[in-house]
C-alpha cells in the first residue's frame, strides 16, 4: 500500500486548495480524490474532516507548477 498523510480540513477547504497546499499543485487534487472515495462528491470541507493525502517526492530537477503569483 502506498504511503499517505492524514490532512484535517479547515472549513472552506477544497480538494484543490488542499492539493495547492500540500504539493504546490492543484492539478494533483486527484490523487487526494483517489485515496478519499467516500469524499469524492465533497466540494467544500466543514473543518475537522480527516483525508487521507499521498505522499509524493518532488522531484528536485522539476520546478514548481504553479504560476509565479503563487508561489
Amino acid at each position: 500500500m502506498d504511503e499517505y498523510l492524514i490532512y484535517t480540513t479547515k472549513a472552506g477547504d477544497t480538494f484543490d486548495s488542499i492539493a495547492l497546499e500540500l504539493y504546490s499543485d492543484e492539478k494533483l487534487s486527484s490523487r487526494i480524490i483517489d485515496l478519499n472515495p467516500q469524499m469524492a462528491d465533497v466540494l467544500i470541507f466543514d473543518a475537522n474532516v480527516e483525508l487521507r493525502a499521498p505522499i509524493i517526492e518532488e522531484d528536485a530537477d522539476t520546478p514548481g507548477t504553479a504560476p509565479p503569483w503563487r508561489r
